[in-house]
């Protein structure tokens, strides 16, 4: 008996011994991690909005105005430093748990930078009267309180509370949700455009997409050293990203149309068409007034660091572009919606910025409930001839109520009958939803941009804003014939999913894409000259009764260019009609815009990995971006030049 109590007792002290060896374990590997800080700064001093990222990882964050940061790393990690116009700049982790970056200006090119001395809201004096925000609105309870106090917003769901936003703590990308992967991102299955003959498909047929999301998540990837999934490349959001030197119109149109016809750099023999749209720019006082409802997430899946910290600081940079003439409501959803500030003048910024500073982050996402609400609110202070928009600011993780892509297209086409036009901001990663915020984009009267950081927020909430926020004209579209006499096959470049069907280009019923103030739009065909010999074309058996003209009229002219469109509160569209002239000229004559949106086309092919490019080598597509990199004052087309190396 008394050898089986020790037997006993041996046991007991070994599981207790390997109990506490794996609770040891698992303390030293959860202690590897520690929370890293610094500035990054340049020699004008600290930078807002630098990224700054665990190399391999998805852990990062942006400085904050102070170009203060902080995240958790272990000893060992590399952490890269990155920004718009500035080389990378990389520390690797030792003991310390402060690590300072200095970054240093691109030399080659003249750069112009925003650092926090030229962002600081304290910069900045606004004195405008306060409001009191109280109530008891629609699910959402706000506490008295005037600006400057402590107000506490609390979003309740229909029959119990989901979620006390004032007591969720903020947590950081730097944590447990930093380590996730990003198979939960979803998005939308693109099949990429095959080549059409013109003699069996006549009319190629599309609406014009001003969406650049894709660029940035992309971006966002590359900076991260990560794979680029094949399905978040949108060619014609790329190219569409960066702004191009074409004359302002000069008739009653909206838009002045461009084109240039040249060599076609992935395929030896194949030449590229691009047609350039150069929006209208209205002068700033002569832009209708505003009525906006900024539809903001405040579930608990936004509590990342760059998504309602970043949300918030972005919405602040709208804000300081409205006008007294223009108003601002609130309404924000969690895992109910509600109204937390009602349309207010644009000139009590003060009121707006407090509103925004109380939203915290917590419970489910009624997306569907947040939609409906918004628009109610838009349709109800709705400014006739004005420019009434919803901007929905969220990661796109809506899982209450109407929550499919399904759903939320039924939703928002419903809603696009009211008038009221939709932009949509993207934040975040790990979870993103790129294909449910694309759909809303798509389906409305909408655009889409994806906020990686607040440089890019500056850029479109700010520098951009009359483009990202006043439409000119709604419903464009545009149908290519091209002349079987010299086209033997094309295919359009991007724009997957913004193809129509030819008899769509003129029903007025079809929804299509916005144009704004002073916007560019670029869109490329690939096309293969008759007499040349491509692996690319196929096989089909001549059609017995088409009636292809060959009239000798015609025999100069490469194409035929249809445009049609709507005044941003009309119901008819307006056609515009121009012929292209088969006169090809070689790529070294060809404009630095060519070049460049030809280089950023052929980038993004190659992250597609696309069966119908010959020359991949990424070296060709830097050289030839190098070769347009004109009129970057900015550094955008530089910044792009460097994403190229970070691809193999």
């Amino acid at each position: 008996m008394k050898n089986v109590k020790i037997f006993s007792l041996g046991i007991a002290m070994l599981f207790a011994f390997l109990s506490f060896k794996t609770v040891n374990s698992s303390f030293r590997t959860y202690s590897e991690f520690k929370t890293i800080t610094g500035i990054v700064s340049d020699d004008l001093g600290p930078i807002a909005g630098a990224n700054v990222i665990v190399k391999g990882t998805n852990r990062g964050t942006t400085t904050d105005f102070d170009g203060k940061y902080t995240l958790q790393a272990k000893e060992g990690e590399i952490l890269l430093f990155t920004y718009v116009g500035y080389s990378n700049t990389f520390l690797t982790v030792g003991k310390s748990n402060v690590y300072n970056a200095t970054l240093n200006a691109n030399q080659l090119e003249e750069v112009v930078v925003v650092t926090a001395h030229g962002t600081k809201k304290s910069e900045k004096k606004v004195t405008y009267a306060a409001q009191n925000i109280k109530g008891n609105i629609s699910g959402v309870q706000i506490n008295n309180g005037s600006v400057g106090a402590s107000n506490k917003i609390l979003i309740r769901g229909n029959s119990s509370i989901n979620s006390d936003i004032s007591k969720v703590n903020h947590q950081k990308y730097d944590d447990k949700n930093a380590t996730s992967s990003n198979d939960n991102e979803d998005y939308g299955v693109l099949v990429e455009n095959e080549f059409e003959s013109p003699k069996q498909s006549p009319l190629s047929t599309f609406s014009i997409d001003v969406d650049n999301a894709s660029y940035t998540n992309i971006r966002r990837f590359l900076n991260y050293g990560q794979q680029v999934p094949k399905d978040a490349v949108r060619v014609e959001e790329m190219v569409n990203f960066f702004k191009y030197n074409y004359s302002q119109p000069k008739n009653n149109h909206p838009f002045a149309i461009y084109t240039e016809y040249s060599e076609c750099p992935w395929n030896e023999n194949h030449k590229l068409l691009k047609i350039g749209l150069q929006g209208k720019d209205i002068p700033t006082e002569e832009l209708p007034n505003s009525n906006f409802v900024f539809l903001i997430d405040v579930s608990g899946s936004m509590s990342s660091q760059n998504k309602l910290p970043l949300l918030k600081e972005s919405m602040k940079v709208l804000v300081n572009q409205m006008r007294k003439e223009d108003k601002v409501a609130i309404v924000v959803y969690a895992g109910a919606a509600g109204l937390v500030l009602p349309p207010t003048s644009g000139n009590k910024k003060e009121t707006i910025i407090n509103a925004l500073d109380q939203l915290n982050a917590g419970g489910s996402t009624a997306g569907g409930a947040g939609i409906q609400l918004a628009c109610k609110i838009a349709e109800e202070n709705f400014i006739k001839g004005g420019n009434n928009r919803v901007i929905l600011a969220t990661d796109g993780d809506f899982n209450v109520g109407a929550s499919s892509d399904n759903d939320m297209e039924r939703l928002i086409e419903e809603k696009r009958k009211s008038g009221v036009f939709l932009t949509c901001l993207g934040y975040g990663m790990g979870n993103y939803k790129d294909s449910k915020m694309e759909t809303l984009a798509d389906k409305g009267n909408g655009n889409y941009a994806y906020i990686d950081n607040i440089q890019e927020a500056n850029r479109f909430l700010g520098k951009e804003f009359k483009g990202s926020m006043f439409a000119i004209a709604k419903d464009v579209k545009i149908q290519i014939e091209f002349n079987p006499k010299h086209v033997q096959s094309y295919r359009l470049i991007g724009y997957e999913n913004r193809k129509l069907r030819p008899e769509d280009f003129k029903n007025d019923a079809i929804d299509a894409g916005e144009l704004g103030s002073g916007h560019t739009v670029t869109a490329l065909y690939e096309i293969i000259p008759v007499g040349v010999k491509s692996n690319y074309l196929k096989e089909v058996d001549g059609l017995k009764y088409s009636n292809v003209s060959t009239n000798q009229n015609f025999s100069e002219e490469l194409a035929t260019i249809k445009f049609r469109y709507k005044k941003p509160d009309g119901e008819k569209s307006i056609e515009m009609v121009e012929t292209i002239k088969d006169n090809s000229v070689l790529m070294a004559k060809t404009s630095d815009d060519f070049k460049f949106s030809s280089a950023v086309a052929w980038f993004g092919l190659k992250l597609r990995d696309s069966k119908l490019i010959t020359n991949k080598s990424k070296d060709a597509i830097k050289a030839l971006a190098k070769q347009g990199k004109s009129n970057d004052a900015e550094g955008y087309r530089s910044e792009f030049i460097r994403l190229i190396d970070a691809v193999n």
